[in-house]
């Protein structure tokens, strides 16, 4: 009886779906093949998660192919990340593919025995210029820029332990420095055009506002964001609905009111004002600052160089973000076709510098899918002092490449401000794997070195790596990307005490001195 309850339950549940599907006029295949059409709408849905677990193979998914996403989820939670029988790649046939090429002997190597990988990077930030709080990051992988807002609180919090676990730091997003970026981890904060919890009523930057955030958390540095990868010359849309009384509190906006940002700065309007507003900071905080861009139009970046080639002013460090996209949602053009990738913008830049003999003076960070181990060690091959990770961040945490970020409908409750998604992150848990994640990157970075004979991914030089360039046939980073002898490579200076500080032994295992 109770069966025949349900069924006929059923069936009038059906007939209703397939009057309704007869009668409305907005969709063209319902109207034509009532309550069946449906299923068209069920695997366009599910289409992603199809052809991410069945359909594909090892090394085909984008962005994330099923090896790179399987590697870094076994690192986050310390399983065997070790690949078996063999390389899916078709390695003699592969355009563009990567090729590290080990040397057979090699001067004293760091020990990768210690369980927290330590890397620091070669370079001071803030030493060349001077900065009253110049520091020589602890690690050379960090987190990238995530916003409270586009993250939830909870993702936040788990980055943010998660970086003072494993001695890396958090940039916090153009999104302001909020409670969830003050558990532990150390902070780049980054300055958007809107300047977000530095700023006037009408959106103007305020000085002291700015002073009073660094005050009041671990900021070891400023970035001021020209642009992203994600949406490179692109202002950004907060809708109302999603700027809460908490968001509207940390960014300095109005609550329940779409907040738009500008795609360009208004506290500057060219490279000579930029440049004084970087030494007004710097001046003012005694911390580094740099600049944030996707590469597009070289002009800016030449000017850039011949400016800080006359010594009196300049940046700290420069963050190039590719043009593969990111973390950021934005039109399909601009994800698709608006910026170099990475190894291109990056290799521009770097010459500018290089040609006038001043990359010794600065940091480069890269980000754009460097959190990978192939490609991190080809952009430090390239002359990269130090990575920032994002997406692989989200994933070590458990993100599943869902492609909803945009959508506020993130099921695993990392891209998303649903309580009811939220509540999915354990941010202690989480936190221990991205911790995980990061000092596996920074081990595995350590290893390639030392097949390479060095002890520091930074001292990877461009024709230590090549690339395929057709069926048979590789060239050197150097020839691809036209870079002169030296160049991607430290300075004398900087080489020796980078290997004498990852080599020296322990102080608790020296002999004593008679």
């Amino acid at each position: 009886m109770r069966a025949r309850s349900i069924g006929t339950a059923a069936a009038t549940a059906l007939a209703l779906v397939a009057a309704r599907d007869l009668v409305q006029k907005k969709h063209a295949l319902l109207r034509n093949f009532p309550v069946i059409g449906h299923a068209r709408y069920l695997l366009e849905t599910i289409g992603p998660e199809l052809r991410q677990y069945v359909v594909t193979s090892n090394e085909e998914e984008r962005p994330f192919s099923r090896d790179q996403r399987t590697w870094i989820y076994a690192s986050a939670k310390e399983e065997n990340n070790y690949f078996g029988f063999g390389t899916d790649v078709d390695v003699e046939h592969v355009q563009g593919h990567a090729y590290v090429k080990q040397r057979t002997f090699a001067g004293t190597l760091p020990d990768l025995h210690d369980p927290q990988a330590p890397l620091p990077s070669a370079k001071v930030l803030g030493g060349p210029r001077g900065r009253a709080k110049a520091f020589r990051p602890a690690s050379v992988v960090n987190i990238s820029a995530m916003s409270f807002g586009s993250l939830s609180g909870a993702a936040v919090t788990a980055l943010n332990k998660g970086a003072a676990l494993a001695g890396a730091m958090q940039n916090t997003g153009e999104g302001g420095l909020s409670q969830y970026h003050r558990n532990g981890g150390d902070l780049v904060l980054q300055i958007g055009t809107s300047y977000f919890g530095c700023r006037n009523e009408d959106g103007t930057f305020n000085l002291d506002k700015l002073k009073e955030v660094v005050a009041g958390a671990p900021v070891k540095a400023i970035e001021i964001k020209l642009s992203q990868g994600a949406k490179p010359g692109l202002g950004g849309m907060l809708p109302g609905a999603k700027v809460t009384p908490e968001i509207a509190r940390i960014r300095g906006i109005p609550a329940g009111k779409d907040c738009a940002s500008p795609s360009r700065h208004t506290a500057f309007h060219d490279v000579d004002s930029m440049l004084d507003f970087v030494e007004l900071l710097a001046t003012e905080t005694g911390l580094p600052v740099g600049i944030k861009s996707a590469v597009g139009e070289m002009s800016f970046w030449q000017e850039l160089a011949m400016f800080m080639a006359r010594g009196d002013r300049g940046v700290d460090f420069v963050t190039i973000d590719g043009g593969e996209g990111g973390t950021g949602a934005a039109p399909l053009i601009f994800t698709d076709s608006v910026s170099l990738p990475f190894r291109m913008g990056f290799s521009r830049v770097y010459s500018t510098f290089a040609e006038r003999g001043l990359t010794d003076d600065l940091t480069f960070i890269g980000s754009g899918k460097l959190g990978l181990p192939e490609n991190a060690a080809v952009a430090f091959a390239l002359g990269v002092d130090m990575i920032n990770v994002a997406r692989e961040a989200m994933l070590s945490i458990g993100c599943i490449q869902a492609q909803k970020c945009h959508t506020d409908k993130c099921p695993t409750g990392i891209a998303t401000q649903n309580p009811w998604l939220v509540r999915g992150v354990d941010a202690p848990s989480k936190a221990t794997r991205a911790a995980v994640y990061l000092r596996t990157l920074r081990k595995e970075l350590l290893k390639v070195s030392g097949a390479v004979g060095v002890a520091h991914p930074a001292l990877i030089t461009t024709t230590d790596i090549e690339i395929m360039n057709g069926d048979y046939d590789a060239r050197t980073l150097a020839s691809v990307y036209g870079y002169k002898e030296g160049w991607g490579e430290l300075g004398p200076e900087l080489a020796q005490e980078i290997t004498a500080l990852l080599t020296a032994e322990p102080a608790s295992s020296q002999k004593p001195v008679d």
